[in-house]
């Protein structure tokens, strides 16, 4: 008869950090909790009777069964320690938390148990009035994860989305949750300067150095020394300026315009563009050097169509931006309407929509008719199959044809559908195969 190793006290150990933290067996059981995990999510049931993702997720299956990357069972396969961002539910309501997770071996080195700590994201919130970022989606989730993961770090960024995604508040988030947060943001918008106007603004000038220049002139780099510089729109600047840009980072000195004196940079680089970059370079009209000096870490920002559970949120959030003192709502039959838009122009094209039908509306309610004329709100939804709402069926046969009906309909990938759906990838993919099967 195997017997079970006897579990290492841990228990002073646990109440030793300030963030939430357990101590999990490898069946997601947890084992102990510190006061800081109890604070936050209420009492345990009592050792090894409660599952990890039924406390932080409300979820009746383990995260990774539910679409999610679960650092248990990273962890558990690795052997090493795993961290990872989930959205936890919390007293407090929800909240981003960067969930660390290190193996712990019995005395015959096996993994036996996971010690899981719990820090809550210093860049996001869920809530509307969390502050730092807005979102809950996977889509969203995911790029915040590289957030937390690079914020701390003195690496380069570069930040690649459509246009409206809102690549310059991400930009401020990284270097607010970074060691250089007490120095400056420095943006620049790279689209449109001339090469004098370029190399003015980066390096500044010296007086005299050109006609008009009454005095000296700092440059944003120097502005941005202890801090961050945004280059907002990169590869929008000309081919023929880019290697004044890549003798800045490799050589990490400047001179002003018309001076002699070399002067040191000091700051952290964070870039961002809606073009493709490395497309660029392959076409020859960006340079490869520089691609590679900028793309240290990239971060795809998703757009707004990805990101349906934030729609909801986001225009809570901009309502309230807007119009502080008395915010209006939104109509039920209005948020199907945006959900049921692309929105090219992403969370800024979403800000102006929802600005104009604040203006309009004489109530506090935004009613469809509020919408701009491209929002077909009035269309009739699609019709069900034939025989679908007049027959009465057994709900096995129900779930077929509807499930029939909703692939054939939707647009997206699977894992979204599976989403909406309240499904697992893994329950969603097996009812899928039985409908093709019966089929």
């Amino acid at each position: 008869m195997t017997r079970t190793p006897p579990l290492p006290d841990v228990t002073a150990l646990l109440n030793g950090f300030q963030d939430p933290a357990v101590l999990i067996g490898s069946d997601y059981r947890i084992l102990a909790a510190n006061r800081r995990y109890g604070e936050k999510h209420g009492p345990i049931g009592g050792a090894g009777r409660e599952h990890c993702y039924q406390v932080s997720h409300h979820y009746a299956r383990p995260c990774d069964e539910a679409g999610e990357t679960c650092p248990l069972r990273n962890s558990q396969r690795s052997g090493q320690p795993q961290r990872v961002l989930h959205l936890h539910y919390t007293a407090q309501g929800e909240e981003h938390v960067e969930v660390e997770t290190l193996p712990l071996r019995d005395a015959a080195g096996e993994v036996r148990w996971f010690l899981e700590i719990m820090r809550q994201s210093e860049v996001a919130g869920p809530a509307p009035d969390g502050g730092g970022l807005v979102g809950r989606s996977p889509a969203f989730t995911r790029m915040l994860g590289l957030v937390e993961r690079v914020a701390g770090s003195e690496a380069s960024v570069l930040l690649q989305g459509e246009s409206g995604t809102g690549k310059e508040l991400v930009a401020k988030a990284i270097h607010a949750a970074s060691p250089r947060a007490s120095g400056p943001f420095v943006p620049l918008e790279c689209s449109g300067l001339s090469e004098s106007l370029f190399e003015s603004e980066l390096f500044g000038h010296e007086k005299g150095a050109f006609t008009g220049a009454q005095q000296r002139k700092i440059g944003l780099v120097e502005a941005a020394a202890g801090g961050t510089l945004f280059l907002d729109e990169v590869g929008d600047i000309p081919l023929g300026l880019q290697v004044k840009l890549l003798r800045l980072l490799e050589t990490a000195a400047y001179r002003r315009v018309g001076g002699v004196e070399p002067h040191q940079a000091r700051f952290r680089l964070v870039c961002a563009s809606h073009r493709d970059l490395a497309q660029m370079v392959a076409q020859g009209s960006f340079r490869q050097d520089l691609y590679y000096r900028i793309n240290v870490f990239p971060i795809s920002l998703p757009p707004l169509r990805q990101r349906g559970e934030d729609l909801g949120l986001l225009a809570e959030v901009l309502l309230q931006r807007i119009q502080p003192a008395a915010p209006k709502r939104l109509h039920p039959e209005t948020l199907a309407c945006l959900r049921g838009y692309l929105f090219p122009g992403n969370v800024r094209e979403l800000r102006n929509i929802l600005e104009r039908a604040t203006l309009l509306a004489d109530g506090d309610t935004i009613l469809p008719q509020h919408l701009p004329a491209e929002f077909s709100c009035g269309a009739q939804p699609e019709a069900l199959p034939a025989g679908f709402s007049d027959q009465v069926l057994p709900l096995a046969e129900m779930e077929r044809r509807y499930l029939r009906w909703v692939l054939a309909r939707h647009g997206g990938d699977k894992r979204s559908l599976a989403r909406q759906l309240g499904l697992s990838e893994r329950t969603f993919y097996r009812k899928v195969k039985q409908v093709h099967n019966d089929d």
